[in-house]
C-alpha cells in the first residue's frame, strides 16, 4: 500500500481505491439506510453537490419546452431556450419562497413531474413577480416600497448548472462543481462509444416503493444475486460476475471460468450460452429468456430473431466464438436493412465496457450496442423507508419510428414490469426490513462481484462524512 493511500484511509476512515482493486473484505454501517439524520445530511451534502440525471434531451425538443425535476427537498426547472441551449433554475421565487411551478408530492399515479411548452416567462402565483427565460426579474409590484434599492442580483432566479451527456440532461446545484465531462470520467469515455444519444425511449415506468433509495439501486448494481433470485435464468447461462471501481462510478460484467467462452462480448448481454450446451441453442434461449422476462428490454427483437436462426445457419461444430461472431454479423445486417445503424465499437472497448455501469449516485445503465436498460432511484420526501424507483428502456429505432412514451406509474408486479423485475421487487422491501434486525451484524459484500455496492458507500461517505466502509481484519 502506498503512503498516500494509507494517509487517505487514516484521514477519512474510508477505504481507498487501492483497497477496492485488491478486492479486500469490507463492511459498512446501516445508518445510511434508516437514519433520518443521515437523510438530512444527504439533503445538505449529497443532492446539492452532485451531477444528477434529469431526463433525456428528447424530452425538451423545442424552444420553450420545460419540465421540473425534484429530489429530496429540491425542485429545479429545466427549459429549452430560443437559441436551443438549456437553462436551469431553482423552482422558487426570490420574494417569499413560493414555488414558481407548483409541484405536488409524487403520490402514486399522480405527478411524476410537471412539464409544458412555449414557455416565455415565469410568474409567481403569490404576488405576481415575473422572470424571463434567463431568470432575470421582469416585474415587481410596487418596487418603490423597497426605496428602489432591490438589485438584479437580489431579484433574479437562482441558477443551476446544466449540461448534457449521452442524450441525457444533467443538473448540478453547486456553482463550483467540476464540469460534467470530468465528473463522468472513464465511464463517460467508454459509454460514449455506444452513442446513447441516438437511442430513444421504448418504455418508461415508475413506482413508489417501500425501501430506502440505496437498497433499491443496489439491487441492480450486481449480477451476484441472479443465482438466488432469478433461478429460471440459470438453465441457459452462467452468471458468475465481476465488479470494478472507476472512481465515482463502477462497472459490472459477466466473468467466465472457461477459456473457450472468453471473448470481448462475453461480459455483456450479447454472450454465448451456458458452457457444455450447444452454443447455437443456448445462446438463443439465453437472450430470449432475458428479453421476454425483463419487460422486453435488455436486448432487441432484432437480436432475438437473429439468435433464433443460429441452429439453422451454423453447423453443430460451431464454437462459442463463431456463434457470437455470426450472430452479431447477422443482427447487424438485419438492423441495417430496416434503417438502424450500429456504432463501430473497438473490441477492447467492448471488453472494458462490461454489462452495466453504476453512475454515482443513483443511476444504473445496462448497455448494448443498440439498446440500454436504465434505472434511477430517488428519496421519497422525508421517509427513509420509501423511494421513487424509475426504470426505462432505450433503443435505436429507424428514423421516425420511435414510439411515443410518457412516464407511467406502475405497481411493482410481474404483469407491469416482467418476471425478472418483479423478482427484484420481491427482495428489496425485505432486504430493507431485514437490515433493521438486531441480529444483523452488518453487510458482507462480495469484494469481486459486488464491488459496485461497496463503491457506492465509499463515495457516499466522501460526501456525507460518515458511514464509510471499513476493512475486515484477518
Amino acid at each position: 500500500m502506498s503512503q498516500d493511500s494509507a494517509a487517505e484511509r487514516f484521514a477519512t476512515g474510508n477505504i481507498t481505491a487501492e483497497d477496492m482493486d485488491a478486492e479486500r473484505r469490507v463492511t459498512y454501517p446501516t445508518e445510511a439506510f434508516f437514519s433520518r439524520s443521515y437523510l438530512e445530511d444527504e439533503k445538505k451534502h449529497l443532492w446539492p453537490k452532485v451531477w444528477q440525471m434529469v431526463e433525456r434531451e428528447s424530452d425538451l425538443p423545442n424552444p420553450g419546452d420545460w419540465l421540473t425535476y425534484n429530489v429530496a427537498d429540491e425542485s429545479v426547472i429545466v427549459l429549452r431556450k430560443g437559441d436551443g441551449s438549456l437553462k436551469a433554475f431553482h423552482n422558487v421565487c426570490p420574494h417569499r419562497g413560493r414555488q414558481l411551478v407548483s409541484v405536488s408530492d409524487m403520490l402514486p399515479g399522480k405527478v411524476h413531474d410537471v412539464r409544458g411548452s412555449d414557455r416565455r416567462s415565469f410568474t409567481c402565483g403569490f404576488h405576481g413577480w415575473s422572470f424571463d427565460t434567463d431568470g432575470a426579474n421582469t416585474f415587481i409590484l410596487d418596487p418603490q416600497d423597497w426605496h428602489n434599492e432591490l438589485t438584479p442580483e437580489m431579484t433574479c432566479l437562482s441558477e443551476v448548472r446544466v449540461d448534457t451527456w449521452g442524450g441525457y440532461i444533467y443538473i448540478n446545484m453547486d456553482p463550483d462543481c467540476v464540469p460534467l465531462k470530468e465528473w463522468m470520467g472513464r465511464a463517460g469515455e467508454i459509454l460514449d462509444h455506444f452513442e446513447l444519444a441516438k437511442m430513444r425511449y421504448k418504455w418508461r415506468q415508475w413506482a413508489i416503493y417501500d425501501c430506502n433509495w440505496k437498497v433499491a439501486i443496489e439491487a441492480f448494481l450486481e449480477p451476484y444475486h441472479v443465482a438466488g433470485t432469478h433461478t429460471q435464468l440459470l438453465r441457459y447461462g452462467d452468471y458468475y460476475a465481476y465488479s470494478k471501481q472507476f472512481g465515482l462510478h463502477s462497472v459490472s460484467g459477466y466473468d467466465t471460468r472457461e477459456a473457450d467462452y472468453r471473448m470481448s462480448e462475453s461480459s455483456g448481454t450479447t454472450r454465448s450460452g451456458k458452457a457444455g450446451l450447444d452454443p447455437r441453442v443456448s445462446t438463443y434461449e439465453l437472450i430470449r429468456e432475458n428479453y421476454e422476462t425483463v419487460n422486453y428490454s435488455a436486448s432487441t427483437e432484432t437480436l432475438v430473431k437473429a439468435a433464433s436462426r443460429l441452429k439453422d445457419e451454423l453447423p453443430e461444430t460451431a464454437t462459442p466464438q463463431e456463434v457470437i461472431a455470426h450472430w452479431m454479423k447477422s443482427a447487424k445486417a438485419d438492423d441495417a436493412a430496416r434503417g438502424v445503424t450500429w456504432p463501430e465499437i473497438p473490441s477492447e472497448i467492448m471488453a472494458e465496457a462490461g454489462l452495466a455501469w453504476g453512475l454515482f449516485p443513483n443511476q444504473n445503465i445496462l448497455h448494448g450496442v443498440t439498446f440500454a436498460l436504465c434505472y434511477r432511484v430517488r428519496p421519497y420526501g422525508d421517509d427513509p423507508d420509501k423511494c421513487i424507483f424509475e426504470s426505462y428502456a432505450l433503443e435505436r429505432f429507424p428514423e421516425g419510428e420511435e414510439p411515443e412514451t410518457e412516464w407511467v406509474y406502475a405497481e411493482p408486479t410481474g404483469e407491469n414490469w416482467g418476471a425478472v423485475l418483479a423478482q427484484d421487487f420481491a427482495n428489496m422491501e425485505f432486504v430493507h426490513k431485514g437490515m433493521k434486525s438486531s441480529g444483523f451484524r452488518g453487510p458482507l459484500p462480495n469484494p469481486h462481484q459486488e464491488q459496485k455496492v461497496i463503491n457506492l458507500h465509499r463515495n457516499l461517505a466522501s460526501f456525507i462524512g460518515r458511514g464509510a466502509p471499513r476493512l475486515l481484519e484477518d
